[in-house]
């Protein structure tokens, strides 16, 4: 048995395999929670009630899938290009920090100025953090997964020395977390009275606007070029190490947003749990929406919704939470066995 390359693949051969390595994963969790001693179906209609069943649930679901986005396109962009940036919670966490210390009364700005001027500030300092692995790499060749990857146990280090000394909030008893923003550095509700604010917004523009680079612009086919083969790309006359340079800035700037929003539209002030872990996850969403941008929104609500639909689940059947990460992995491992079928075809000789 020997893998032979399709040199064209089918747009029904392209979705295909990626439908049945979901179908498949399911299958594989329904099993699971027969093993857990409760109906599969049972659970499965407990997760998708738990994650759309109610007006509250769909839009808890969205909430979570807001910086799920933002770092889905981080890793989709970057691994498109082939950085492998394993590094978007650090990134995540440069653009809650930068949010906290403008948001909390260094600036002075009605909020229609205030909150672009944070945004942006935040997306510069996480280009920043993905810029110095990105530059190791393509001066001196250091392997940017283990830099990226260690980045970010430093990150949360330096964060927790924040939170404990300068950015520690004098009025929060003790606890290790910053000051809250000022109202006019939120970003406001989409309704009155919902917890979805414009942070999910923001991230529906930036999916959008990274489609628009990749497929339509100089900068995003030489991004697709020096991803599928570098050499080749650098032998026909592209800045190959330019081209890195830009899609780390890129990346980095867009995992920054997921901490923005998250500080900015939904928590009001920095602590270490901020993130639950959304820049690994993240590298999940990408990789089921097959790098795509567009699809990197769909997957990224249905990775919430396994996550919000979990909790529900595990209090009214008494299954572990777990079940969710086990799911979430299979689809991961399962997607990967996708994407190589579809690129490759499995002959006998």
């Amino acid at each position: 048995m020997r893998l032979e390359p399709v040199t064209a693949p089918s747009a029904l051969r392209t979705l295909a395999y990626p439908a049945v390595a979901l179908g498949l994963t399911v299958i594989a969790a329904s099993l699971l929670a027969m093993l857990a001693g409760a109906d599969p179906f049972g659970v499965l209609g407990l997760i998708l009630h738990g994650a759309a069943g109610s007006k509250f649930a769909a839009l808890e679901t969205l909430n979570r899938a807001t910086p799920l986005v933002f770092t889905g396109l981080a890793v989709a962009v970057a691994f498109r290009a082939r950085l492998w940036n394993i590094g978007a919670e650090a990134q995540l966490y440069a653009g809650a920090v930068v949010t906290v210390v403008l948001g909390t009364g260094a600036l002075s700005l009605p909020s229609v100025v205030l909150v672009p001027v944070i945004g942006l500030a935040a997306m510069l300092a996480g280009a920043i953090v993905l810029l110095v692995p990105t530059v190791l790499k393509v001066r001196f060749g250091v392997d940017e997964v283990v830099t990226t990857l260690l980045l970010n146990f430093i990150f949360l280090l330096f964060v927790s020395m924040l939170l404990e000394g300068v950015l520690k909030d004098p009025a929060g008893m003790g606890w290790p977390k910053s000051a809250r923003l000022i109202p006019e550095a939120r970003l406001p509700r989409i309704a009155t009275g919902l917890r979805l604010h414009w942070g999910f917004g923001l991230a529906l523009l930036a999916a959008g606007l990274v489609w628009v680079i990749q497929r339509r612009t100089t900068l995003g086919y030489e991004m697709r070029a020096v991803g599928l083969n570098p050499s080749a790309a650098r032998f026909a006359g592209m800045p190959v190490n330019n081209v890195l340079l830009k899609t780390a800035l890129l990346s980095g700037g867009l995992a920054a947003l997921a901490g923005f929003s998250e500080v900015a539209g939904l928590k009001g002030s920095l602590t270490l749990d901020l993130s639950p872990g959304f820049g690994y996850t993240g590298i999940i969403v990408a990789m089921l929406a097959l790098l795509n941008p567009l699809g990197v929104v769909v997957a990224a609500i249905f990775v919430a919704g396994i996550f919000v639909g979990a909790d529900s689940m595990s209090r009214a059947a008494g299954v572990p939470t777990y079940l969710a990460d086990i799911m979430l992995s299979m689809a991961l491992l399962m997607m990967v066995l996708a994407i190589m079928l579809t690129r490759f075809r499995v002959v006998r000789g």
